[in-house]
C-alpha cells in the first residue's frame, strides 16, 4: 500500500524570533577576542533556515559586513562546515554539495546519488537554478562532462526532473515489472537504458505497484535483483532511487550508518544528510536508525565527533532523553 509518512524534521522555527537582537549577539561573539562558539551553536542551530536568512541580513544591515564570510574567518574544519552549512538556502545547499562533488579533485559519486536519487521534481527545479545563478553553468552539462555510461545517463535522467506526479496505473504495473525483470536478465544496454527510464520517470505511487508485480514475477525483491545483475555507481544509483521510493527516512539512516561506521566518520556525508534534512525528516531519519541499528544516532555521533563540532551536530540532530 501506498502511504504518506508524516514526516518530520529536528529543527522547527524559533518562537519569538528576533532577528535584530540574533544579529547582534552573533556580532559580539564574532568579534570578541575569542570567538564565542557555543553562542554561534546556541542561535544558528536553534532557528529554522529562513530565521537564519534573516539574521543574516540584519547583520549585514548592522555590520555592514557578510555573515557567512564572518563565520569563515572566525572558524575551521568540520565546525566551519556546519556552521556555514546551516546558512545556505536548501537549494543553494544542494547546488553547493552538487558543484563540490562534480568539480572537486575526485568525483565524489555518493555525493550525486545521495543528493538526485531523493529529491522532488520541485526541489530539483530549485536546486538547479541555484547552481545556474552561483557558478554561471548548467548543473545537466556538469553532470554530463563529469560522469559517464549508464551511471551519467541516470543522472542526467533524474536532474531534468521530470518523474510523474500522482498518478498511477495498475494495468501498466506488471508490463513495467517485466520490463524491469528482462533488464535484470539480459544487462544490454538498451535494457539498462529501459530500466533507468521507468526508475527516474513513473510517479512513486506507480513504482509502489511495479515492484510489487516485479516481486509477483522474479519472487525477488527489486533490490536484490538489481545488487546480483549490476555493479558499481550504476547499481548504487538505482538502487538508492528504489529504497528512496520505498521510505527516504530508511534510506538516510542508511547512508548515515555506513558513513559513521564503514568509513570511520565520513564528515562529509553525516554533515550533508544532518542539514539538508534538519527541517524535512531527520527526526523519522533518527527513529528510523534507532530501529535499525539499536544505537541512536545521537549515540553514534556523540561517540565518533568531538568538540564544537560534535555538540553542533547532535543540536542539528537533537537527542531525546533517552537517547543519552
Amino acid at each position: 500500500c501506498f502511504f504518506l509518512l508524516q514526516t518530520q524534521g529536528t529543527i522547527l522555527p524559533a518562537p519569538n524570533f528576533n532577528p535584530i537582537m540574533d544579529a547582534q549577539v552573533l556580532g559580539g561573539a564574532l568579534q570578541g577576542i575569542s570567538c564565542e562558539k557555543d553562542v554561534l551553536i546556541e542561535i544558528l542551530t536553534q532557528r529554522c533556515n529562513s530565521q537564519r536568512l534573516m539574521i543574516a541580513e540584519a547583520y549585514r544591515d548592522m555590520y555592514g559586513r557578510d555573515l557567512i564570510t564572518d563565520l569563515k574567518e572566525n572558524l575551521s574544519h568540520h565546525f566551519k562546515e556546519v556552521m556555514v552549512g546551516l546558512m545556505y538556502p536548501p537549494a543553494s545547499y544542494d547546488a553547493h554539495e552538487l558543484w563540490h562533488a562534480l568539480k572537486g579533485v575526485d568525483t565524489e559519486e555518493k555525493c550525486l546519488i545521495d543528493i538526485l536519487a531523493s529529491r522532488s521534481n520541485m526541489e530539483i527545479f530549485q536546486m538547479k537554478e541555484a547552481y545556474l545563478m552561483k557558478y554561471n553553468t548548467d548543473l545537466q552539462q556538469d553532470i554530463d562532462s563529469e560522469t559517464s555510461g549508464h551511471f551519467r545517463d541516470t543522472l542526467m535522467n533524474l536532474a531534468q526532473g521530470t518523474r510523474m506526479e500522482g498518478y498511477a496505473d495498475p494495468s501498466t504495473a506488471a508490463q513495467d515489472a517485466m520490463i524491469l525483470w528482462e533488464a535484470c536478465q539480459q544487462k544490454t544496454g538498451e535494457h539498462k537504458n529501459m530500466l533507468q527510464m521507468i526508475l527516474c520517470n513513473r510517479s512513486h505511487q506507480q513504482l509502489w505497484m511495479v515492484f510489487q508485480e516485479f516481486q509477483n514475477i522474479s519472487g525477488q525483491d527489486i533490490v536484490d535483483a538489481i545488487n546480483e545483475c549490476y555493479d558499481g555507481y550504476f547499481q548504487e544509483l538505482l538502487v538508492a532511487i528504489v529504497l528512496c521510493i520505498r521510505d527516504k527516512p530508511s534510506y538516510f539512516a542508511y547512508r548515515l550508518y555506513n558513513a559513521i561506521h564503514d568509513f570511520g566518520f565520513h564528515n562529509k556525508t553525516v554533515i550533508r544528510i544532518l542539514i539538508a534534512r534538519s527541517e524535512i525528516d531527520l527526526m523519522n531519519i533518527r527513529q528510523r536508525y534507532k530501529e535499525r541499528y539499536g544505537k541512536s544516532l545521537f549515540h553514534d555521533i556523540k561517540h565518533f565527533a568531538s568538540g564544537h563540532y560534535e555538540s553542533a551536530l547532535l543540536a542539528i540532530c537533537a537527542g531525546d532523553t533517552e537517547d543519552y
